[in-house]
């Protein structure tokens, strides 16, 4: 998303956290370009990822690991289900709790998408050039950093 011409942005236009947001807006409509055949969003590919790596992650620290309330865990969870992507299986140390698990459906859907999406990634950093690395690491820290206190 780049900024309309003409149109007077303010203190918008100094902002860094503007800037990551018009960068992260345009960033999305880029990777729905890359995964345009599979209807996937930057979250349902996220929680793919994450379900796959964690077999039997319970929906709540899925939810936390993405940042998501509750009920956008469980409405995520929900649309995966549906999809055929994901099934619930009892957990097997608390019968009153289940775990989210890929389906072979979903397994091989992922592995399409992460080579889709690792080759945008690769090209998004090749057109950085020496600043990619560099940029990821930068915004690594600016999340810890934000996320550790306030800042004054």
């Amino acid at each position: 998303m780049l900024p309309v011409p003409g149109l007077d942005y303010g203190l918008l236009d100094g902002l860094l956290g503007y800037a990551l947001r018009r960068a992260q807006n345009a960033l999305y409509l880029d990777f729905y370009r890359a995964t345009a055949e599979w209807d996937i969003s930057p979250p349902r590919f996220a929680a793919l990822v994450l379900i796959a790596r964690n077999p039997g992650l319970r929906q709540g620290l899925l939810g936390q690991a993405m940042g998501l309330h509750r009920s956008g865990a469980l409405r995520l969870t929900d649309w995966l289900n549906a999809q055929g992507w994901v099934e619930r299986r009892d957990a097997p140390d608390d019968a009153r709790s289940w775990g989210l698990h890929l389906t072979p459906a979903g397994k091989r859907l992922l592995a399409k998408l992460e080579a889709a999406v690792a080759e945008h990634d690769r090209a998004l950093v090749r057109a950085l050039g020496d600043q990619g690395p560099a940029l990821q690491t930068a915004l690594e820290r600016l999340a810890r950093v934000a996320t550790a206190a306030p800042i004054n």
